[in-house]
């Protein structure tokens, strides 16, 4: 969501862990400065919400914060959502328009998912960190120049794009002044019961959470994180019938890992297509009751349902058919889970696990 908006209230953090108060501590320290903010961490670990903090906290927070998601928005219309567009430059284009840049100026301007930017648009990003100079699309007066902050955020590892050629270096260098690491909820789990408790206590009701559930909730694992504990803790809400929180209304997938031990810390792709992996097979989890909602929430990117694909296939040795039975899908599915693969991009050649050669233009299915 691309949001504009001006003075902001603080932001309700909550949680004392002593991983969430050091990003706190840092976030402060780099509050106080002018410095370029990059914040990292995975999906759902709310990187929105300690930009807000950077931003409430620092002398420019009478000013306003403008807010892009670089993901959320095509390519050929990010320029113009960035720098803004004259009338007629395009098709479309009906009236002037004021880019984020300029909209943000004397404030601050958040670049979410800065990582799924293009290498054009890496560009003009840099070109503008350089010279803080704004050209609307179609103009052909002299460039403005903004006065703003730029906070940027990604759940990818930038320095590995660099190095596969997919994100400039020079660029990565501009934002990555100050860096703030955001821990996943599985490694802060003292967060996770105040949490739960701050949003029973929004919804104005004297719920309380059952024993075995607030156990449930506090040994899974969260792939997606705080956002997908919020979501868990309001389908608990609207489904419950007493003022008892149990484990009745928890999802399958929360509730069949209960007491197993964390896994050993892996690169992030890889633990998360493990975890659904495993939920899936297991019968713990639900492909389109709660990996497809997963995904189609940002909780999971196209990366991490690529990897669960791929994991897949390896078993079944490249037989799109044979994930059916393997991930609990009826067969009337396979159909919905092609189109479903081929409209996100998250299909994967099966021919690489038949030791077949790839040929130009390989299809997705057998």
């Amino acid at each position: 969501m691309n949001r504009s908006i001006g003075p902001l209230a603080a932001p309700t953090i909550v949680g004392s862990s002593p991983a969430l108060q050091r990003v706190l501590h840092i976030a402060t320290r780099l509050a106080a400065g002018e410095s370029k903010v990059l914040i990292t961490g995975e999906s759902g670990v709310g990187k929105d919400l300690l930009a807000r903090y950077v931003h409430v906290n620092s002398s420019r927070a009478a000013q306003r914060f403008v807010a892009l998601n670089c993901a959320s928005v095509v390519e050929s219309l990010l320029e113009s959502e960035l720098f803004g567009h004259v009338k007629g430059s395009f098709t479309g284009a009906y009236r002037d328009t004021v880019g984020k840049l300029q909209l943000a100026h004397k404030g601050t301007v958040f670049l979410d998912e800065v990582g799924e930017m293009s290498l054009r648009m890496q560009a003009m990003l840099l070109r503008f960190l350089e010279n803080g100079e704004v050209m609307p699309v179609g103009a052909d007066t002299p460039a403005a120049r903004v006065d703003v902050r730029v906070i940027c955020a990604t759940n990818r590892s930038l320095q590995d794009m660099v190095t596969k050629g997919t994100f400039r270096e020079d660029l990565f260098y501009r934002i990555n002044v100050g860096q703030i690491e955001v821990p996943p909820l599985r490694d802060r789990r003292e967060d996770i019961r105040p949490l739960v408790l701050n949003l029973i206590a929004k919804h104005g009701r004297g719920f309380t959470v059952a024993a075995d559930a607030m156990d449930a909730l506090e040994n899974y694992r969260w792939p997606g994180n705080v956002r997908e504990l919020h979501n868990v803790i309001e389908q608990m809400l609207a489904l419950a019938n007493g003022d008892v929180l149990g484990t009745e209304l928890l999802p399958p997938n929360v509730t069949a890992r209960v007491g197993k031990a964390p896994h050993p810390v892996r690169e992030r792709r890889r633990r998360v297509a493990d975890e659904l992996f495993d939920a899936l097979t297991q019968g713990g989890c639900n492909f389109w009751n709660d990996v497809h909602p997963m995904f189609m929430n940002r909780d999971l990117t196209r990366d991490d349902m690529r990897a669960l694909i791929r994991k897949g296939l390896a078993v079944t040795k490249g037989n799109y058919r044979g994930l059916l039975q393997l991930f609990g899908l009826d067969d009337a599915d396979y159909k919905r889970l092609l189109n479903f693969l081929a409209a996100h991009e998250c299909g994967i050649d099966y021919r690489e696990f038949r030791n077949i050669k790839h040929e130009r233009g390989a299809s997705m299915v057998a």
